[in-house]
């Protein structure tokens, strides 16, 4: 029986990049859909706390649990930059600087628009896989084995990381840009590995894998 444990460290590295975009995404109040009342596009709204998503997918115990900790870092100095008298703060993650993450984002560009749609899909796609790898490549990593680029999913998780210590602007594109790519680049690389394998399972999965990668088109 072929071990499993590439593909299971590659999955907890893309749980910690997919909690890390959902946090992103609660901070700037992206959580309920363009058009959404009280959402960062209604006039009227008024930023409230975040409230985390009865469906966002959670972190199996085991491998991980350090790199959740630090996702939780992010999410504590993030809490603390935005009082008003912290102009920044000093954060765990590599000694990147932290500036006051403003809730109210202003009136709804385009420009935002794109940036919100285009973080949704990298969440999405992330999440889609991360069903796709237990559900699927997990048993049939256990019949049979197929190459894992594990160093993938830990750039994934390092280019989220990052992306969550940017406020609005260039690097923060690039970032996105950077996760976005990344992603597909870690969907071909499961497909090639699934290719040459006599399975009806991994007909399935390469299915699935290949309509991520239609929601996934080129930036």
């Amino acid at each position: 029986m072929a071990s499993p444990a590439p593909l299971v460290a590659s999955i907890s590295h893309q749980m910690v990049a997919l909690q890390t975009l959902q946090l992103l995404q609660q901070e700037w109040g992206w959580g309920d859909g363009p058009g959404a009342p009280g959402g960062p596009c209604d006039p009227d709204h008024v930023p409230t706390a975040p409230t985390r998503r009865s469906g966002s997918v959670r972190a199996r115990p085991g491998p991980g649990r350090e790199e959740g900790a630090g996702a939780a870092r992010i999410r504590g100095a993030r809490a603390r930059a935005s009082s008003p008298e912290v102009e920044g703060l000093r954060g765990a993650e590599g000694g990147a600087e932290l500036l006051p993450f403003p809730r109210d984002r202003g009136p709804c560009t385009l420009a935002r628009m794109a940036m919100r749609s285009a973080l949704a899909r990298v969440v999405d796609s992330t999440s889609e896989l991360v069903s796709v790898e237990q559900t699927l490549l997990g048993p049939l990593q256990q019949e049979r084995s197929f190459p894992i680029h594990l160093k993938d999913s830990v750039e994934f998780r390092n280019i989220c990381s990052h992306l969550a210590l940017q406020i609005e602007g260039q690097q923060f594109d690039r970032d996105l840009n950077a996760a976005h790519q990344c992603l597909k680049t870690i969907v071909k690389k499961l497909i090639q590995s699934l290719a040459n394998l006599p399975s009806d399972t991994h007909v399935v999965a390469c299915a699935s894998l290949r309509q991520i990668l239609k929601n996934l088109p080129d930036t």
